[in-house]
């Protein structure tokens, strides 16, 4: 079950691999997420000392946390994956130029998980060529809806 999505992410990337990986939370973190208090919009993956981390997700706390623990709505939180895996990423982000994007933040048996991408980013006319291609799969749908339609009568 999705919590949040990034729809940001496929404008300004191309995606070419997916990766599925936990995330180290507090406990606070996890009640806010359950709420839906997340965004996943301005964040991003880093590689840091052979550990893959993600920055900026926001996470608002709850009117009721604990009055004892002061939250960071937007901490570095460290991702778990298998040492293969990271080290896959570490290569090709270092050497061909590609960013890790979240994409998705979802539960998985109990657990909350963060699907991110490796990907490489669009220029302003991959852009412009992706809505013009969006537009087109629309219309062409609109038109065979349409057309169905007047067969029928």
């Amino acid at each position: 079950m999705s919590i949040t999505d990034n729809r940001k992410a496929t404008h300004d990337y191309f995606i070419e691999e997916r990766f599925e990986a936990g995330i180290v939370l507090e406990g606070w973190e996890v009640k806010s997420i359950r709420a839906g208090r997340v965004q996943l919009g301005e964040s991003y993956v880093i590689v840091r000392n052979g550990e893959l981390q993600l920055l900026n997700m926001h996470v608002s706390p709850l009117a009721t946390a604990s009055t004892h623990i002061h939250p960071n709505a937007t901490r570095t939180r460290k991702l778990l994956l298998h040492k293969n895996e990271i080290d896959k990423l570490i290569g090709k982000v270092e050497i061909r130029g590609y960013t890790l994007v979240p994409l998705n933040l979802h539960f998985r048996n109990g657990k909350i998980k963060l699907e991110f991408g490796l990907g490489k980013g669009k220029k302003l006319h991959d852009k412009r060529d992706s809505a013009r291609d969006k537009d087109w799969l629309r219309e062409k749908e609109r038109i065979m809806k349409h057309d169905t339609r007047k067969r029928d009568s």
